[in-house]
């Protein structure tokens, strides 16, 4: 990737190189992230001339790969997991970056070994010392890691520095403060790129100025208008390998603390103008300061957890969560959270929130819904329903309104769908925009550490009651739209889970 021309143009996609030349370091080379997500947003940056003129990566790993190994170890994941074909006549400049360092996280005697394959690295492709480290490991390796690095002298620079670390950061309150404390002993908040992956999906990236371009969503987004909003991330599969990890974190930390909360953050980001990325960090901070806290006595009355039973999927007979491989026969962790919560600020005082996550629900979605209310008097209502204003995030990126039509039949109102979605074929994955904005020092989309601070706070008190063992712990069929507790939650306003 030595190309010093001012413009890159592969494949007819031209952009202007604007991003410094640096090492990029990643810890964790040849783990399953890395190869299904990092390789393929790499690439795919390249082929779109979104990549320094010059970069050295090095991919350290225990392994013993040989150079030939390890980038046969890239292309094979670029050839399964990219959203575009390889392009074999760039594949060897792509690959021409990569190198593979054998490490040893735990031994001091690597961090100064690797300390001077980086330095020699720089010096052949006369790159300065801006280097980014991606620690693409186990949790528990974090705090060693930065400590080591900082030790070795890898961290004194001339240049910048930067680290990615990805989630979950800590399991709970104080395991994020105590960790946060270590990491900022290395380097600044202004360094820190904690990845949240669902902040580089498109759809979520466009909810901060989805209003402002729209008139007509402006004049819907009005929250004398909203009756309530639900953010739904349901997910098809099981536990499948990660039952060691995730038996003991549950969707409240797999999923919750982190891409939920990021989500109502993101919805409840109201503003006419465009932000600055520090201006999002301060609103976002003010929107978690605003959320109401939940007492742990009255967990119960806001949160319902769940875990999937044995049940059907695709008409294929599926186990439950206990007998999945490396699961305890005994184990009470939730698969299933959804919860009501109230962001106490001008804005959004008054509306419910419903947040909801599961494994092995009925269908892969993740959406948010604003319900308006209905105003037809019951009488004259002849079956119209609460208008809806639907943002799919994921599988299918659109904006969809539901509007009651009258039926030509009977004169009854039946619901109608309008959709607006774009060719969504070549559409950046999150790791892609992600990866960009933070080579390029962009951290608009990533979750700072006020913010994580405030979300843990919120789930503490959570998490203390789960652990009591305060509130029950509901079976759901695999294949279903989860425990009939969640729904009964929003009977209670007078609302229903909308399945759209």
């Amino acid at each position: 990737m030595d190309r010093k021309d001012e413009h890159n143009t592969i494949d007819g996609i031209d952009s202007v190189e604007t991003m410094d030349d640096m090492t990029f370091v990643l810890f964790g080379a040849s783990g399953d992230l890395a190869k299904r997500k990092i390789y393929p947003a790499l690439y795919n940056l390249f082929i779109e001339g979104k990549m320094p003129s010059s970069l050295s990566v090095v991919g350290l790993g225990r392994r013993k790969y040989s150079q030939e190994d390890f980038h046969s170890i890239i292309k094979e994941s670029l050839e399964s997991f990219s959203r575009r074909d390889v392009d074999s006549s760039h594949l060897d400049e792509f690959l021409e970056s990569f190198r593979y360092f054998i490490f040893d996280a735990m031994e001091p005697q690597s961090y100064q070994d690797l300390k001077a394959f980086i330095e020699e690295r720089e010096a052949e492709k006369s790159i300065p010392e801006n280097r980014l480290f991606y620690l693409s490991v186990a949790p528990s390796l974090v705090e060693p890691i930065t400590e080591s690095l900082h030790k070795s002298g890898m961290t004194e620079l001339d240049g910048w520095k930067k680290l990615i670390v990805e989630k979950p950061f800590g399991s709970d309150l104080h395991s994020a403060r105590h960790l946060n404390q270590e990491l900022t002993k290395v380097f600044d908040e202004e360094e820190i790129f904690r990845i949240d992956h669902y902040l580089g999906k498109p759809m979520v990236q466009n909810l901060e100025s989805l209003i402002r371009p729209n008139p007509i969503l402006k004049s819907l987004w009005n929250h004398e208008q909203i009756a309530s909003v639900q953010i739904t991330a349901s997910e098809t599969v099981g536990v499948g390998t990660r039952a060691g990890y995730y038996d003991k974190s549950g969707a409240i930390r797999d999923m919750v603390q982190n891409h939920l909360l990021q989500l109502v953050m993101m919805t409840a980001l109201h503003h006419p103008e465009k932000l600055s990325a520090k201006q999002i960090e301060e609103k976002k901070t003010k929107i978690m300061e605003a959320l109401r806290p939940i007492d742990k006595d009255d967990v119960a009355t806001h949160v319902v957890r769940g875990q999937y039973e044995a049940g059907e999927m695709d008409a294929q007979a599926v186990v439950g969560y206990k007998d999945e491989k490396d699961v305890e026969e005994t184990s009470n962790n939730d698969t299933y959270f959804a919860a009501r919560l109230y962001i106490d600020n001008e804005y959004w005082k008054g509306i419910p929130f419903y947040i909801r996550t599961g494994k092995r629900m009925e269908k892969k979605s993740t959406r948010i819904i604003i319900e308006f209310k209905n105003e037809v008097q019951e009488a004259d209502s002849q079956g119209a329903m609460s208008n809806l204003l639907i943002i799919e995030i994921n599988p299918n990126e659109s904006v969809g309104l539901r509007i009651n039509l009258k039926d030509d039949g009977n004169e009854k109102f039946e619901p109608a769908y309008i959709n607006f979605s774009k060719n969504l074929d070549q559409q950046p994955e999150a790791y892609e925009n992600l990866l960009n904005d933070a080579m390029a020092g962009n951290s608009t989309y990533f979750a700072h550490w006020n913010e994580v601070e405030l979300s843990w706070k919120w789930i503490q008190p959570i998490l203390e009651a789960f652990e009591a063992d305060e509130l029950p712990l509901h079976g759901y069929n695999a294949g279903s739209r989860g425990p009939e507790a969640a729904e009964k939650l929003l009977n209670e306003d007078g609302f229903t889970w909308w399945e759209v």
